[in-house]
């Protein structure tokens, strides 16, 4: 049964992924691209604050770093090389403690995690941006090279997409590193699932053999041996990608994402170094790609991330490429699954997870269906937003989430809000019982009545928690982009039966 893991990779690594139990891992990892270089490693922080503040926010100097270091150097555990502690120590004084050596350390923390679980035949893949490459080189190396891995390639993923700077050359490409647990050439590479097609060379003849199959003959001039090469097989890929565009705005591959890859990258890498029913690792989930690639291509996978929101959007990318039904052959861990474990996340302080208890509670009660309102600061009260097709106009309903004491001055809050909203409806999820002032102060902001599906509802619903998990109550009227795809679906069904006809 694949898996996908809620919570911090480097815990989840350590409690629950076996030794020696991945045959491929790639990760992306969470590093902002689009700030100064300068601005990181001098940690100075005053230009473009606010494409900073994603990278600030995952990596600080703070306890987490302060006891990651100290893992490092006391080989905490047994899983950190000399090579890779003396790197560490010796970063100390040339990047000071600051974001850019807390991301490092937090890198080496899962590296060596990762180098743990692969099989010895294993292969793994970093992928990253110039800012930082140079350093995780380094890391791989003191933690793979020194134990009898090998480096394979920095392969050099090049796109066109995106704004350029009228001050310097545009900066328009990514770095994947690809590293093998061992040097003894027995990890998996399929050459077919490397390959690209094969351009005629213009100083060669195509000649057509007796199977119809175009090739091209060379000559070694020191030996007189012709060589045959057949078109449509094409070629292993060198390790400079020209061929895959990164995603446009109007891709229908895209979800919004901020740092989504294209499903054709993670399908090269796949299918080079994996085969059928082998086990891919994805340490840094995002919008889970690589996850919704492997199920494609018939492996089985394991995904780890640590906000809920990612978690949102993998369950709901999987249900519409692979069907409903495709949740069921998947395990969830780290999801609250009783009324405990849902206040356990609610008092999580950690800045990382502290809004993960109302983003858990949203995409729950919708079905992955709800857009996360990722204001920082104050929301106005609004926690997830849903759009429904009314009788003339999309119609908007309000998520508002409580972990703590809650009474009727929340239920009328939640009503001025969809007043200043211009809202529909409004739901309030409390893991408090509600009172009777709440349940009284609901009803009487009336009910909303949906002509086009025969639909009567309250203008204002309290959902509790324990009812969400102990009677799987959800948000059940249909939104907009449902419609939507049904209408799509139709006209679909209609042009195969014209299709059919004539």
């Amino acid at each position: 049964m694949n898996k996908l893991f809620y919570g911090d990779n480097l815990e989840v690594l350590r409690r629950y992924i076996k030794d020696e139990s991945v045959d491929l891992c790639y990760i992306d990892t969470p590093f902002n691209s689009k700030r100064n270089y300068n601005q990181i490693y001098n940690n100075i922080g005053q230009e473009d604050k606010a494409q900073a503040q994603a990278f600030i926010d995952t990596w600080t100097w703070d306890d987490r770093a302060n006891q990651g270091l100290l893992e490092i150097q006391e080989n905490y555990l047994g899983h950190f090389t000399s090579q890779s502690i003396d790197l560490i120590n010796g970063l100390i004084p040339v990047l000071k403690k600051g974001p850019l050596l807390a991301y490092l350390v937090g890198m080496t923390l899962r590296i060596a995690e990762i180098h743990r679980v692969l099989k010895p035949t294993g292969s793994f893949y970093l992928h990253c941006d110039p800012t930082a490459s140079h350093y995780l080189k380094l890391v791989l190396d003191a933690i793979f090279c020194s134990q009898g891995g090998e480096f394979q390639n920095e392969i050099i993923w090049c796109y066109t997409i995106g704004g350029k700077s009228k001050k310097r050359f545009a900066k328009k490409h990514d770095v994947i590193l690809f590293f093998t647990k061992s040097n003894k050439d027995i990890h998996t590479f399929n050459q077919k699932g490397a390959s690209i097609p094969r351009k005629p060379n213009s100083h060669m003849k195509v000649g057509i053999d007796e199977d119809g199959r175009e090739y091209q003959e060379k000559k070694d001039k020191k030996t007189g041996k012709v060589y045959r090469y057949y078109l449509d097989e094409g070629k292993i890929a060198e390790d400079y990608w020209t061929d895959i565009e990164t995603l446009n705005r109007e891709d229908r591959e895209r979800l919004g994402y901020p740092t989504q890859k294209p499903e054709a990258l993670l399908e090269r890498i796949i299918k080079a170094s994996s085969n059928e029913h082998d086990v891919i690792l994805d340490a840094f989930c995002g919008c889970g790609t690589a996850t919704i690639v492997a199920q494609k291509l018939n492996r089985n996978w394991m995904g780890i991330d640590i906000t809920y929101q990612s978690i949102g959007v993998i369950l709901k990318r999987l249900e519409d490429s692979f069907g409903a039904d495709v949740l069921q052959t998947i395990e969830l861990n780290g999801i609250p699954k009783d009324v405990e474990s849902a206040k356990l996340l609610s008092l999580k302080k950690d800045d990382r997870t502290r809004k993960e208890f109302e983003k858990w509670a949203v995409l729950t009660y919708s079905n992955n269906r709800a857009i996360i309102n990722d204001k920082k600061g104050k929301d106005q009260g609004i926690d997830g937003i849903a759009y429904f097709q009314g009788e003339k106009t999309q119609e908007k309903i309000i998520l508002q989430v409580k972990s703590g004491k809650v009474g009727a001055k929340d239920i009328r809050d939640l009503q001025g809000v969809l007043t200043l909203e211009n809202a529909a409806i409004g739901i309030f999820i409390t893991l408090q019982n509600p009172t009777k002032d709440m349940i009284t102060t609901a009803k009487s902001a009336g009910i909303y009545q949906h002509k086009m599906y025969g639909q009567t509802v309250d203008k204002i619903q309290i959902v509790t928690i324990q009812e969400m998990l102990e009677q799987q109550k959800r948000l059940d009227i249909k939104l907009s982009f449902e419609v939507l795809k049904s209408a799509e679906k139709q006209q679909q069904i209609k042009a195969d039966q014209l299709k059919l006809k004539l």
